[in-house]
């Protein structure tokens, strides 16, 4: 079996306060992207499940998902799941999500407690489970699915060194980010009656953004540049995804982002040019 687990842009993460469970409530506009990840998943006899990443150390999300499988009784013979990575790792743009989310659906999508297992995992595997244009909220559980947007391009200008998401939060703590309850509700009224009508979200740039920009420019400043060198090139809307430390330029199609990219430095030479994913 061969899967491919996309990578999901925020085009807008509007940040709330601290929750007594140590998370923060979010309201965020995502939208899954053609860049993904190739996934083979493939049966073994008499041994225990694998998950190869060439390239990547370190612990993985997929291992983790088939570990809580195997702990809430699933009895599916072992698998081997082998991911080529495309999306770049610790950017803000959902790619261990997107792996997990990918195994979990296609392995276990009849269960039953399938999205308890994966807001366990983490904030931004429940949207992974069935990838759409879509208004998260909560920690990342609660997943109002929206019609797919008008058309769009993306240009990413990633970084070598990505950020930890723990890190990131912890930051905007410090720097006092985030709205309060009204504030965070207000606003995410505001990007839903926008995203709704099923415009481009070039048509209503203006809502969009990321308040916890701030904070991961303060960690890596040279996110600036990036977003410097997209706002030069014409891009609708430039701001971070996620956690970041991936920038992003929004253009009306392919054809723009591709020149876009062109245009770009030298420096920037890694940037990724794509377009959203349609799963519905």
């Amino acid at each position: 079996m061969t899967l491919r687990a996309s990578a999901k842009l925020n085009l807008c993460l509007l940040l709330g306060r601290r929750r007594d469970d140590g998370l923060h409530e979010l309201r965020s506009l995502f939208c899954p992207l053609a860049l993904a990840d190739r996934i083979v998943i493939s049966e073994l006899e008499d041994s225990a499940d694998e998950v190869l990443c060439p390239g990547i150390p370190g612990p993985n999300l997929v291992a983790e998902a088939l570990a809580a499988l195997r702990e809430r009784g699933w009895e599916h013979p072992a698998v081997r799941v082998e991911i080529e990575k495309r999306i770049p790792v610790a950017a803000g743009l959902g790619g261990g999500s997107a792996d997990a989310g990918a195994v979990l659906r296609h392995l276990a999508g009849d269960r039953d407690d399938l999205a308890a297992i994966a807001a366990a995992l983490g904030a931004d595997v429940p949207s992974q489970l069935r990838p759409s244009f879509a208004l998260v909220g909560g920690a990342g559980e609660r997943v109002e699915e929206l019609s797919d947007p008008a058309q769009f391009a993306v240009v990413l200008i990633p970084f070598d060194e990505g950020l930890r998401t723990a890190e990131v939060y912890a930051q905007a703590d410090k720097l006092g980010l985030g709205r309060d309850d009204a504030a965070l509700e207000a606003g995410a009224a505001r990007v839903r009656a926008a995203a709704l009508g099923g415009d481009s979200p070039l048509d209503y740039a203006a809502l969009l953004g990321n308040d916890l920009q701030g904070a991961a420019l303060s960690l890596r400043p040279e996110i600036a540049e990036a977003l410097a060198a997209l706002e030069e090139t014409g891009s609708a809307l430039a701001a971070v995804t996620g956690s970041g430390p991936t920038a992003f330029g929004l253009y009306e199609d392919i054809a723009a982002a591709d020149r876009a990219a062109a245009a770009l430095p030298p420096r920037f030479a890694n940037a990724i040019v794509t377009a959203p994913q349609s799963f519905l």
